[in-house]
């Protein structure tokens, strides 16, 4: 018998995108039995590459946001022949998705890449506005993507609670009844907040992964602490007691954005 012939790997890309979830039903393709499709951004990711390369693949994203959050920094995966060179995927993606997503960068991938196993940190924003400014009609044009309150803030308290967030914990007290999880310990490597403009935060939390809700309860959990109510010493206690009712509100979807995913060095 000769020799088993050779079977060359279908060429995989690594794509960067970035999108405005307002009108999607989050990132994860949702094809509801007997009813059509809702609109999603995987979805239309999907229908998009099939035109660009010529066959229907499935597209594996790093992070499943949620309806209505946004993303500028979401990474995702496909496997797929096409004659369209690495260098110009971008643009014909682009040319046939709505004008709420872009796919900003393109690149091929090991055979093996997997965008979710393969992350090695994710950072997500969680952008305000508070007191005079959280009525200000200025807002009106960030309404989409910036939360507000018309209480004002104290950064200097938020970052006090933001540092004890720091570190491998367990974060029950930050997650969503049922969040489906078989482990609540998660490493945040950063929580960090900065103060952009006149009546402006945004936070920012980066670590290894995050659970259901984490990064809405956390953001909720800071505006208190900007409002007086929540102190570090509360936080460092839900951590310890994984006590949900010490933390901080949901916040709605719209304030939040996954800015960046990150991989091994070396990673293509």
């Amino acid at each position: 018998m000769g020799e088993p012939p050779y079977t060359r790997a279908v060429p995989r890309f690594r794509l960067v995108i970035a999108y405005d979830g307002t009108e999607f039903h989050g990132w994860q393709r949702q094809d509801p039995p007997g009813k059509a499709p809702l609109r999603t951004v995987q979805g239309v990711l999907e229908d998009a590459v099939a035109e660009a390369v010529g066959a229907r693949v499935p597209v594996t994203g790093a992070s499943r946001t949620d309806a209505g959050v946004h993303a500028f920094g979401q990474v995702a995966s496909f496997a797929a022949e096409t004659r369209v060179p690495v260098e110009r995927l971008a643009l014909a993606i682009n040319a046939r998705l709505p004008d709420d997503v872009r796919v900003r960068e393109a690149h091929p991938a090991h055979d093996g890449f997997d965008p979710i196993s393969d992350c090695m940190s994710k950072c997500y924003r969680y952008s305000m506005a508070h007191g005079d400014r959280g009525t200000d009609g200025r807002v009106l044009f960030d309404r989409r993507t910036t939360w507000t309150t018309w209480h004002a803030l104290d950064a200097v308290k938020m970052r006090e609670a933001a540092a004890a967030l720091v570190g491998t914990h367990d974060f029950a007290a930050f997650a969503q009844v049922n969040h489906g999880r078989e482990s609540t310990v998660r490493t945040v490597f950063g929580c960090t907040i900065t103060e952009p403009a006149d009546g402006r935060l945004c936070v920012e939390v980066c670590g290894s992964g995050f659970l259901y809700n984490m990064v809405r309860i956390i953001a909720g959990t800071l505006a208190e602490a900007g409002r007086g109510k929540v102190t570090a010493a509360d936080v460092r206690r839900a951590l310890l007691e994984g006590d949900r009712t010490v933390t901080g509100p949901t916040l709605p979807p719209h304030g939040l954005r996954l800015e960046w995913v990150r991989y091994g060095a070396g990673t293509p």
